[in-house]
């Protein structure tokens, strides 16, 4: 029997923390898998609901050299194919900028980081629950984090509407809605 590509992408994925010389290739992954022509390869895109882009080298910095925060990153082939930010809130983990190279969608890369990141939340950082923001109107998205566990909250918070860092909304109707999974 034949390891399917799935197995093959799990077998060769490595976890690592980036580093500042990484956040280049961080920057540009997080831009492919949210925003622009690029990002219709895969099924996370936000290209039709927002313009401009989704991180930039500072704010990758500044999460970096953050106390109680790490970027993680999942290579494969020594290439960058995965990466999320995790920050210990309390007994909270925050989970975010999560990004799975458009190809490379689809194949079980993001849901092996989101367990790595849930193990460091859990076992090393103690935390009881895993958080995060997403857009309330990415349904498939949400669908898709819910069948890992995670659950809607009911609690929204606003987007940053005249706020470029975090892209260029192409609709008046967004909003983050928290979700939430025990540890």
């Amino acid at each position: 029997m034949g390891l399917s590509e799935s197995d093959v992408a799990e077998a060769l994925l490595a976890f690592r923390t980036a580093s500042v010389a990484d956040i280049p290739a961080i920057v540009a992954l997080v831009e492919s898998a949210y925003r622009g022509d690029a990002s219709r390869q895969g099924w996370t895109t936000e290209a039709d609901l927002l313009d401009g882009q989704r991180v930039d080298a500072a704010g990758v910095e500044e999460i970096i050299a953050k106390p109680a925060s790490r970027v993680l990153l999942g290579e494969s082939f020594d290439d960058l194919v995965v990466c999320a930010h995790i920050e210990k809130q309390g007994v909270a983990c925050y989970f975010g900028m999560f990004s799975v190279h458009p190809t490379r969608q689809g194949v079980g890369i993001g849901k092996r980081m989101l367990g790595e990141a849930e193990r460091i939340a859990r076992d090393e950082w103690k935390c009881t629950k895993m958080e995060m923001t997403v857009i309330s109107v990415r349904d498939e998205l949400i669908a898709w984090y819910e069948r890992r566990g995670y659950r809607r909250t009911g609690v929204f918070k606003p987007f940053p509407y005249g706020d470029e860092r975090f892209g260029v909304p192409k609709r008046d109707d967004l909003r983050f809605e928290i979700l939430e999974k025990p540890l």
